[in-house]
């Protein structure tokens, strides 16, 4: 993504729960999945008791009257018994819930959709929910002021879900550490295209309108999903190297888009050979209208830019299908590990395209140089990049540039040929799955063979600027 900006259950869930298990008249050898997994910066985000496996979306919009009707298929295992769950979902109206075929009782509080089912599901038992629900989504807003979820464009819409707008179009399990495959099924008026993550598999065109099935193939954290519905212009091929691309474009932005777009399938590959092979089995762009969002977001095989992006930024965000999407943060306070990386991708880019080296990036955001880098004079060490004081605060300078710089500091501790070693080892053995700071720190050291203290320490953990070496 670029820079853009009391742990406890909710008490009104857990009184809701506790009455739907006074309805079964008898004991439950069961217990409610807890409505939180207690994340640092969001504690309501994601839920307890179930590990998803599979989400299947079938959706119908209508842009005219912004008119969303869904049904969610969700597949789970049960990772405790389970006497009632619960699932993330902000606003919509939702008209039925069955749980293995059967009708379950259901309730809302504030953005939990608490479940009871009709028969308790058995620790390890794989149980599939249908929920059906209808309504206007919502936009939501950030700790930081940005927007998020489903927003409406001038001739459709585009949903983008960090940290957790995913939840104001379908109901799930919102939580970067449960990641599941996704499969879309999405019908539009005439005329309209509709895009989402993954590979399309069909398009059907018929009296109602045409509808898309997008199949994702590999887990995806929810915040990555995304779905783009608009009059855009469709362009398609493939890398060198083979990887197949789809992109979308709002008309209006094509123009200014075409020459910076042309680059993807050069930094696809480029990336292949930094990090090691591509780990989706598509990628591509989708650029909105001018002004839609202000930011981009690296939306899983096809990030999101918010009018013509940038070469850097092209870079940044492809560079996040490897950190952050592929190897995803185990909680938000893991974020550094999805920017620090794709922050350091760019200077890796400039560095083998005969412009500065990395080595001279570092030095001039150290030494707030804006003569060669513009953005030297923000202020990078207002807090540790892995301990941002609060949720407003994932997304800014300490988190991107000063974790960039951790890296770095990495490098030129261990030398090139033991840091792009160990890049590449990270990203293969966390290859979709989830990772924690924790994970890379000892995964560093233990890679390279290399004592890092001094570096976690004073760059990743030290408060203030760290003294020069």
């Amino acid at each position: 993504m670029t820079p853009r900006r009391a742990p406890a259950a909710a008490a009104a869930a857990v009184l809701a729960l506790t009455a739907l298990s006074a309805c079964t008249g008898g004991a439950v050898q069961g217990r409610p999945g807890a409505s939180g997994l207690r994340d640092p910066y969001f504690p309501k985000a994601g839920n307890g008791g179930y590990d998803v496996s599979r989400y299947g979306l079938v959706l119908d919009y209508e842009p005219r009257t912004r008119e969303l009707t869904g049904t969610a298929e969700i597949t789970a295992t049960a990772t405790q018994d389970l006497s009632a769950f619960n699932l993330d979902l902000a606003g919509l109206t939702v008209d039925s819930v069955t749980v293995g075929g059967k009708g379950a009782r259901f309730n809302r509080v504030g953005q939990e959709l608490t479940v009871r089912p009709p028969d308790e599901v058995e620790k390890g038992a794989v149980f599939r929910t249908v929920v059906r629900y209808s309504g206007s989504p919502k936009t939501l807003t950030d700790p930081d002021g940005s927007k998020e979820g489903w927003i409406p464009t001038a001739d459709g819409a585009v949903a983008v879900g960090e940290p957790v707008g995913s939840m104001a179009w379908f109901p799930g399990n919102h939580h970067p550490s449960d990641k599941a495959v996704h499969d879309v099924r999405i019908t539009v008026p005439a005329g309209y295209e509709a895009v989402s993550n993954g590979s399309l598999a069909s398009r059907v065109v018929h009296p109602g309108g045409t509808t898309f099935r997008w199949r994702g193939g590999d887990p995806m954290a929810t915040y990555l999903a995304t779905l783009a519905i608009g009059r855009f212009e469709i362009s398609t091929g493939r890398s060198p190297g083979g990887v197949p691309l789809y992109s979308a474009v709002a008309p209006a932005e094509a123009k200014a888009s075409r020459p910076v777009l042309a680059k993807v399938p050069e930094v696809v590959d480029w990336g292949a050979k930094k990090f090691g092979r591509y780990p989706f089995g598509s990628a591509g762009s989708i650029v909105v209208p001018r002004d839609t969002l202000g930011y981009a977001l690296e939306t899983q095989t096809r990030p999101v830019y918010s009018s013509a992006p940038s070469e850097e930024l092209i870079v940044h965000e492809l560079a996040h299908q490897w950190f952050g999407n592929s190897v995803s943060p185990a909680t938000w306070q893991d974020m550094w590990l999805n920017e620090s990386f794709a922050t350091y991708a760019q200077w890796l880019w400039t560095e083998d395209h005969q412009g500065l080296t990395a080595q001279e990036t570092f030095d001039a955001y150290y030494e707030g140089d804006t003569e060669t880098v513009h953005d030297a004079d923000e202020d990078f060490w207002a807090f540790p990049p892995a301990e941002p004081p609060g949720a407003e605060n994932i997304s800014e300078p300490p988190v991107y540039t000063r974790g960039a710089m951790v890296l770095h500091r990495i490098r030129q501790e261990v030398g090139d040929e033991e840091f792009f070693r160990m890049v590449k080892g990270w990203a293969a053995e966390y290859r979709h799955a989830t990772a924690s700071t924790d994970d890379f720190t000892e995964f560093a050291e233990e890679s390279t063979g290399h004592d890092l203290t001094d570096v976690w320490d004073e760059w990743l953990y030290g408060e203030g600027k760290p003294a020069e070496e």
